[in-house]
């Protein structure tokens, strides 16, 4: 049996979070090491908020996910705040300076009543003029394209277990991917199968969502290094205000 508990630390495993090596980790490690009061929304097994508080944050951080096991590796740092629950569940009232979704955690958001509760909730979250970054991949780009056997991922975990991942997409039915990621052994035998579905939005409909919350676009880029969103981007990196 492949656990909740194995799932999230195999999560760190294949996506360990480093600014020294991920121009992505980088540019948020950045926006949270600038902000006094932070709430990272989807924060999965809280590696953000761990390197931020370990790197001199002083400040108030706080992490919200719906996974428990992932909570459960978050809360073995005990100086960050960690609650349970998903973006439309937040209840806080103008207590952040930024909040942010990492990892394409946005994408999570797939009906447009989630999508609108959930920024309702964060814009209430946010200070006037506070921020709210996040990033989505660029429907252009067809990521999900790449999602196959073919290009799976292999990790040896802390047993020494060699373990492969791979992904296979279901159904693209209008701007949202449904797929499977299976976790395996180096045999091929099939330890655990999660289905997942993505929301893919373009800019254009992805103001709108913000414009009707409340936001106004401080900042967008269709790379890590601050380059304009083009049809070949790969991604669309937003920072929105709260007016």
């Amino acid at each position: 049996m492949f656990s909740d508990d194995d799932a999230a630390a195999l999560y760190d495993l294949l996506n360990p979070w480093d600014p020294g090596r991920w121009p992505a980790d980088a540019y948020y490690d950045g926006l949270v090491m600038a902000a006094d009061t932070v709430l990272d929304v989807g924060c999965g097994t809280g590696a953000m908020l761990h390197r931020a508080r370990e790197h001199g944050h002083t400040g108030r951080l706080v992490g919200l996910d719906p996974d428990r096991a992932a909570l459960g590796r978050a809360r073995l740092r005990t100086d960050v705040e960690w609650v349970e629950g998903t973006a439309a569940d937040a209840r806080w009232q103008g207590e952040f300076d930024l909040v942010t979704m990492v990892s394409h955690a946005f994408q999570c958001l797939v009906t447009d009543d989630d999508l609108r509760a959930s920024l309702a909730a964060i814009h209430t979250a946010l200070r006037p003029g506070g921020r709210f970054a996040f990033e989505t991949r660029h429907p252009r780009a067809r990521a999900w394209e790449e999602w196959n056997p073919a290009n799976a991922s292999e990790v040896v975990d802390a047993t020494g277990r060699v373990l492969r991942v791979w992904y296979e997409v279901e159904a693209v039915v209008g701007d949202v991917v449904t797929f499977t990621g299976t976790t395996a052994d180096d045999d091929g035998t099939v330890l655990r199968v999660d289905r997942t579905g993505l929301r893919f939005l373009d800019a254009v409909t992805l103001d709108a969502f913000l414009g009707d919350a409340g936001f106004a676009i401080e900042a967008r880029y269709g790379d890590w290094h601050g380059g304009p969103v083009t049809d070949s981007s790969r991604e669309i990196v937003t920072v929105a205000r709260r007016g």
